[in-house]
């Protein structure tokens, strides 16, 4: 049995803990944060790739809360597009599923509890010595832990990737901000909304990018991608100010989207959006990191959440049943088995955020493009996404030669 240190408390590492603890060890997760993070962040999609590594977990059931989402194309002038399967169903029917951020990570962080695994937070890691025996690492608070290895799931600033490669690069920059927020059930004037429940309507607008759906419960969850201009900087903007500064971007869309942000009482302050393609190593000695800290991925992939589960469930298989002295080679298999796909589907997130990314005549442009684009990728063979969504990893095929 090892001792697993994981650096991390948020999706990625409570999958990484339940994911060890199912091969067999014993992982302790230290949290850089003072109190859990329930209630904190917007929303994210789990696809069906996601929900099959949830299986493998035994959480799927536990995570399967909204229905299945279609997803609807306009263009600037409101023009319907075309209707999109969001990544197809599993055998059983499991479709994607939308989610708080908040839902999800209750979920993984209560079966964490029930699975006996410990967090403990306001951990902020300084350093990690190795010895041949194992690992020593250094808190902000002069505390310290010692393990068999220690798991990067440290987000996009990793601490524990520039203690693996310090000469690792930054994030790349997608010149996209982040925002958006839920109107509550009842809010909006009977009638006006324009979606159905379990189904999202995207939209390219004049000035923005957007996307709002219908939660079955009737609330309407939102979310925009503005450009990121130099001129100006709306994390700064007070929530007055935000709500002003979207509605002008939206203002001659034909949607009801006007109407969706000044009936948010609460929008999320605007953030950046960055991914990173490609980082020298994943691994060195007994370091490993996961999810975020290793490939993350532009939100327009909808694949961040899942891409860390699968992380997890594939770094507990290659250690499943493994004694100390193999704790190398396995983290070498995991890197192996995972660093293509995770690297091209975020290359396809970027691709994906492309054509949010445009000036006033590219727009008019592409709203004459868009149409047969979007149509010609829906009447293609679904198989063209397989390589995205079907992705399995099969749990019981562990590597015994190296055990």
């Amino acid at each position: 049995m090892l001792n697993c240190i994981v650096v991390g408390g948020g999706i990625a590492g409570l999958s990484s803990g339940i994911a060890l603890h199912k091969a067999g060890h014993r992982p302790l997760i230290f949290e850089a944060y003072g109190v859990p993070s329930d209630g904190i962040g917007g929303f994210l999609t789990v696809a069906v790739n996601g929900f099959d590594a949830l299986h493998t977990l035994g959480l799927k059931a536990a995570a399967d809360h909204l229905g299945p989402l279609m997803s609807m194309y306009l263009g600037s002038n409101g023009k319907h597009l075309v209707d999109f399967d969001y990544g197809g169903t599993l055998p059983d029917g499991t479709t994607a599923r939308t989610m708080t951020r908040s839902e999800l990570y209750s979920t993984l962080r209560d079966e964490a509890g029930r699975r006996g695994i410990r967090i403990v937070y306001d951990k902020r890691l300084t350093a990690v010595n190795e010895a041949r025996d194992g690992v020593h690492v250094v808190f902000h608070d002069g505390t310290t832990a010692d393990g068999d290895l220690v798991v990067g799931a440290d987000g996009l600033h990793s601490r524990v990737r520039t203690l693996i490669d310090p000469s690792a690069p930054p994030p790349r920059n997608i010149p996209l901000l982040n925002t958006g927020g839920i109107v509550p059930a009842g809010v909006l004037r009977p009638g006006l909304v324009d979606v159905e429940a379990g189904r999202m309507k995207m939209v390219f607008g004049k000035r923005c990018f957007y996307c709002y759906m219908q939660d079955p419960d009737g609330s309407i969850w939102w979310f925009a991608n503005p450009l990121q201009r130099s001129s100006e900087d709306p994390s700064t903007f007070d929530a007055d100010a935000r709500k002003a500064w979207l509605t002008k971007l939206v203002a001659g869309d034909r949607t009801i989207m006007e109407a969706i942000i000044a009936a948010t009482e609460e929008i999320i302050r605007p953030y950046t959006t960055s991914d990173f393609p490609s980082i020298p190593r994943w691994h060195r000695g007994r370091l490993v990191v996961v999810g975020d800290a290793a490939h993350a991925a532009s939100p327009s992939s909808g694949q961040g959440a899942s891409m860390a589960i699968e992380d997890a469930v594939t770094l507990g298989r290659a250690l499943q049943g493994l004694a100390p002295e193999s704790i190398p080679a396995a983290l070498e298999r995991y890197e192996s088995e995972r660093r293509i796909r995770a690297e091209s589907v975020v290359e396809w997130g970027r691709r994906n955020a492309e054509p949010k990314v445009r000036g006033q005549f590219k727009r008019v442009f592409e709203d004459l493009l868009l149409p047969m684009v979007f149509r010609g990728m829906a009447g293609k063979s679904k198989d063209n996404f397989d390589w995205v969504y079907r992705h399995h990893i099969e749990w019981d095929t562990a590597n015994s030669a190296a055990k």
